[in-house]
């Protein structure tokens, strides 16, 4: 029952978060921006004009890429520091905007006012990045111990079977993806706690995330399990339609692009959808630790 209700709370927050949403999809595309752009510009002066829809619609040439030259060369060398700087600004807007989403997804929220909102990003700013890293580095860690090095070591035994190494990326990556889905619901734990404390204190957050997680994780657990096979269905009926679509006038590729964003504010909802029903969650529980120790106080006084 508090699955279902999680999730209907969660889908409400979500609505009322809408603008929150918004602001996410655009600082995303802002972001992308800062790469794409400069990227264009460049294979425009490289081809000449429209040459490069000319030379590059039915796929990537090999040959067409290497007549930029040494420019190719410079791109390609400027390639690992641009995306690098992209992870970076990615990390820091994402922890910024998620302040206050997190702010807005309360149950003591009526409505959504942008003063707020900035302000619940800038309070929330520092214990959210650092939430974010140590999550993040423990995920990864986790994938090169559980994934990586188990897929390596057996693809290098030369054990003979085709299949071993098969089976064994299919084994890990579902431990991986539980594993990983225990620490995302501690991050939203841990974010949610700190939404609604006056002080920022990430590591007593950290610190509640572990402790609500596996002290409700029954209840906790199948929510953000639903809602993962929700973005799973989604991204992969994206990829389904939008990978079979090949535009070849303007028209098409600006219809295209706005489909792309559209496709992309949904994901980001999905997303918020989580943050909703995993901070009605914690609500949920909070008024029941509540109630109990009010009846466990009336006993004593009794």
């Amino acid at each position: 029952m508090k699955i279902f209700k999680a999730l209907a709370s969660g889908f409400c927050r979500t609505l009322k978060a809408w603008k929150g949403i918004v602001l996410i999809w655009f600082g995303s595309l802002l972001t992308v921006s800062l790469i794409v752009i400069p990227m264009k510009g460049f294979l425009k002066s490289g081809f000449g004009g429209s040459m490069i829809t000319e030379r590059l619609k039915d796929g990537i040439d090999i040959e067409v890429l290497g007549d930029l030259g040494a420019g190719f060369r410079n791109l390609m060398s400027s390639l690992p520091s641009g995306l690098l700087f992209l992870v970076l600004i990615s990390i820091v807007l994402y922890a910024f905007l998620t302040g206050g989403i997190f702010d807005v997804q309360k149950g003591s929220s009526l409505k959504f006012s942008g003063s707020d909102f900035f302000r619940a990003c800038a309070k929330n700013f520092w214990p959210f990045l650092v939430i974010s890293i140590i999550v993040s580095t423990i995920i990864m860690v986790l994938f090169v111990l559980i994934f990586v090095l188990p897929v390596s070591f057996v693809a290098q035994s030369g054990s003979g079977s085709e299949k071993a190494p098969f089976m064994t990326a299919v084994i890990s990556g579902t431990i991986f993806l539980a594993l990983s889905l225990i620490f995302v619901l501690v991050a939203d734990y841990a974010r949610a706690w700190q939404a609604a404390s006056d002080k920022p204190d990430c590591f007593k957050a950290i610190g509640f995330g572990f402790t609500r997680t596996f002290g409700t994780f029954l209840s906790s657990f199948p929510v953000i399990l639903i809602i993962t096979a929700v973005q799973i269905c989604f991204t992969w009926a994206v990829f389904s339609f939008v990978g079979r679509w090949t535009p070849d006038t303007g028209g098409g590729v600006f219809l295209l692009f706005l489909l792309s964003q559209l496709l992309f504010y949904i994901k980001s909802a999905l997303k918020v959808w989580r943050y909703g029903s995993v901070t009605a969650l914690k609500e949920i529980r909070d008024i029941e630790y509540q109630e109990k120790n009010v009846v466990n106080t009336q006993n004593l006084q009794g």
